[in-house]
């Protein structure tokens, strides 16, 4: 199985945990990814507030590289990565207009009709989701996860077709098919505050705190995302959600790579575990005693 690769910006910087266990992982599956030759920007949060024509444009240019590199297919692992390029295909097949003039801007015709797909659809489905008990080398049936996806991955519904939009289960269902066991609670697609971290960081660790506090009432050990700013906000902030609420969450905030990795054997290192502000680490020793 062979895909193209999109890691965008995060994943190459903040995000490297991300990166690198999503590949180990797609090895262990026999899942080729090709990183994007000359990939750009997708203008994430920033460029469509700016321009529809920039935060159209971006992600056009990089579906442009697939046909050049011999590919229909490009996993995209960033959420707000996976919602822009998704947005963009729906503008070019809606809007006429816009169609035109990104074809002006980036001097190529619009690979509208490029499957864009998150890591998580093609895990979830056969013939990867039947190799994932096979792959399994520690237990972590022990183990209760709740299973974060964040604001973007499923909305708008129709435009991301990612699962059902107020209660997914695509995640649930990778991790579940490793032996894990993933909780219920009603918060698995509510904002974290996405970028806000930087120009109302006070709604981020509230909004952040109460994601996590739900996850605690629901048993959860730990939290797994696939959004590198949620990663963030729910990963960094909890000292400061410690000073305004006056307790420390301690909640570890995994990619659901890094679980699933961390099940067929590799290292903590491997992971990049370390990299994690809140320890991430201890919910993996009862497992590693065993």
């Amino acid at each position: 199985m062979k895909y193209g690769y999109y890691p965008g910006c995060s994943l190459h910087s903040t995000g490297q945990e991300f990166d690198k266990s999503l590949k180990a992982v797609c090895n262990t599956l026999g899942v080729e990814l090709v990183e994007l030759d000359k990939w750009v920007c997708c203008g994430a949060g920033a460029a469509h507030n700016v321009s529809q024509l920039m935060g159209t444009a971006l992600p056009m240019t990089n579906l442009a590289l697939l046909p050049e590199m011999g590919l229909e297919e490009v996993i995209i692992p960033c959420a707000s990565c996976f919602s822009r390029f998704k947005i963009a295909q729906h503008s070019i097949k809606t809007d006429k207009k816009i169609r035109r003039k990104v074809v002006e801007a980036i001097h190529k015709d619009c690979n509208h009709e490029a499957r864009v797909t998150h890591p998580l659809s093609i895990f979830s489905q056969e013939p990867l989701v039947s190799r994932i008990p096979d792959l399994v080398k520690r237990d972590l049936s022990g183990l209760k996860v709740a299973c974060y996806y964040g604001c973007l991955l499923t909305r708008p519904p129709k435009i991301t077709g990612f699962d059902v939009a107020e209660y997914p289960m695509t995640m649930d269902n990778v991790l579940r098919a490793t032996g894990m066991t993933t909780v219920d609670w009603p918060y698995k697609t509510i904002c974290c505050g996405a970028s806000f971290a930087l120009s109302k960081p006070d709604i981020v660790v509230k909004l952040s705190h109460d994601v996590i506090q739900e996850a605690k009432s629901a048993g959860a050990d730990a939290i797994a995302v696939a959004c590198p700013l949620c990663h963030a906000n729910l990963d960094t902030r909890q000292d400061d959600m410690a000073k305004r609420f006056g307790a420390h969450p301690r909640m570890p905030i995994l990619y659901f790579t890094q679980l699933m990795g961390y099940s067929f054997g590799m290292s903590p290192a491997e992971l990049y575990l370390h990299k994690h502000l809140t320890d991430a680490e201890k919910i993996f020793e009862p497992a590693a005693r065993e």
